[in-house]
């Protein structure tokens, strides 16, 4: 162990000596505490904005004066999605799948104003996150440090002088990888600090930490080992590099292409075009003599013993607007299914390749640990739309309840009539709040597992690749 801990100790000295790797490591520790502050600071921002304005929304929804239900309908109301405090490091989708949503009777709308919009306008790494620099950048910062780690004492020869002092090959790729594990744990520092600044639950914030540090360990592991198997530092470095290039650049690309490519998915403009067909079996809420309420109408004609809708003693057209909303979202519901169900399908696919790129493994596993990862966001569409149907068909329940039927139908020529449909504002009350947060830790550290499992094992793989490689060097009959 002593010998292991020297060997190490002279890499860090060798790394000290030469400017370059001094430089390289120091530039992206700065790279990656900038990226931390950045993010953070425009996390922090987003979070206090839509916090608030979901304040401010719903109290300006509840403020409304005396109205007619239906126009409540139609006045809507907004519902935000708070980012999540590991959002912080990993933002996920987030800035690409919308973060509101207007909420109004008869549709629903996709959530908008997606934060990439404008950062699209500073270049495509305007938002550069703490979790993209430590996925795709550390690594080939390691691998600037390290490709020569073992190469680079069989080129000089001087692995034979340390086996001829008593070292064994395996000791001198330990010292090698614990030199490298040294600065991959210092590179690791700003994370540590920002999951403990920002990680609301301990057990998830520490999963999140530990999911990376293994993904760093594996580069560290997948270096070395090529170093030991590569005779020539120039060629080890070109061989690391093509390495890196796979499984973080190209393959993922590959991937998500293929997702698109295996599971298509109809544009929106195609998809509204099939709700507009379907929605024509749909009756019109607006209109209760339309055709296809006769039967409703039938219906509570006999159940209440009446002749006509004007003798109910509830108002037809609530009735009306209540079942046309019911079957409207019965319709819009399913699309919507499909599409997720669609979107899933395409993660699934993605997620399947992760044996093969361990950066895909840990994108897929960290966008989970931080709550932003596509599942979330089909939640926060599915909470959106139930309470856009809770207010919605409470106002028509008003509508139905607390009016008559000829003050409705009058209301546009009365002045008398037109008052009396307008409810007490007190009703608005019937809007729920909404405050959207990610799963429990316990549900999201289940659906990790997976992606820990398969980067736990590239670990595994490459330490005995390593220590493979590494009885090949030199070695003394001390017979």
């Amino acid at each position: 162990m002593k010998s292991v801990i020297t060997i190490a100790a002279q890499e860090w000295r060798y790394w000290f000596r030469t400017k370059l790797a001094a430089v390289v490591a120091l530039l992206a520790l700065v790279l990656i505490c900038i990226s931390v502050f950045a993010t953070s600071s425009q996390v922090a921002k987003e979070k206090q904005l839509r916090e608030g304005l979901q304040v401010k929304a719903q109290e300006t929804f509840r403020d409304q004066p005396a109205r007619h239900p239906h126009r409540m309908v139609h006045y809507g109301h907004y519902v935000f999605r708070a980012p999540t405090p590991l959002a912080t490091l990993d933002p996920g989708v987030d800035p690409y799948t919308g973060t509101v949503i207007f909420l109004e009777g008869h549709r629903q709308n996709t959530a908008t104003f997606s934060p990439s919009y404008d950062g699209a306008q500073a270049g495509p790494f305007s938002r550069l996150s703490p979790a993209l620099v430590y996925q795709l950048l550390v690594p080939l910062v390691l691998i600037v440090m390290g490709f020569g780690v073992v190469s680079r004492e069989r080129e000089s020869a001087t692995d034979r002088q340390l086996v001829t002092s008593g070292i064994s090959p395996v000791s001198i790729w330990a010292g090698k990888t614990l030199a490298l594990i040294g600065v991959a744990l210092l590179l690791l520092a700003p994370l540590l600090v920002g999951t403990v600044m920002f990680g609301a639950n301990s057990s998830i914030a520490s999963a999140f930490f530990i999911l990376y540090l293994i993904y760093s360990l594996v580069w560290v592991l997948i270096i070395t080992a090529i170093s030991t198997w590569v005779p020539r530092t120039s060629l080890s470095l070109l061989t690391l590099l093509v390495i890196w290039i796979v499984l973080c650049t190209l393959l993922p690309r590959v991937v998500v292409s293929a997702a698109n490519t295996v599971i298509p998915t109809n544009s929106q403009i195609e998809t509204d075009m099939d709700v507009i067909v379907a929605l024509r079996a749909v009756g019109d809420g607006h209109n209760a003599n339309d055709p296809a309420f006769n039967r409703l109408r039938a219906n509570l004609l006999e159940e209440y013993g009446v002749d006509k809708v004007e003798d109910l003693p509830i108002n037809f057209r609530g009735v009306v607007a209540q079942a046309a909303e019911a079957d409207l979202t019965d319709i819009l519901n399913q699309y919507a299914a499909k599409r997720m169900a669609n979107q899933s399908a395409q993660i699934q696919f993605v997620r399947a390749f992760e044996f093969v790129s361990p950066f895909i493994a840990l994108q897929s596993a960290s966008m989970i640990a931080a709550g932003t990862d596509g599942k979330t966001h089909h939640r926060f569409l599915r909470e959106a739309e139930a309470t856009r149907f809770q207010f919605v068909q409470d106002l028509n329940k008003m509508h139905e309840q607390q009016m008559s039927y000829a003050d409705d139908i009058n209301r546009s020529r009365d002045a008398d009539s037109e008052r009396r449909t307008r409810v007490n504002a007190e009703n608005w009350r019937v809007l729920k709040d909404f405050n959207f947060t990610a799963d429990p830790s316990e549900i999201r550290l289940s659906r990790m597992i997976y992606s820990a499992i398969l980067l736990f094992t590239w670990l595994i793989l490459f330490s005995v690749v390593g220590i493979l490689g590494a009885r090949r060097l030199p070695e003394v009959n001390y017979g």
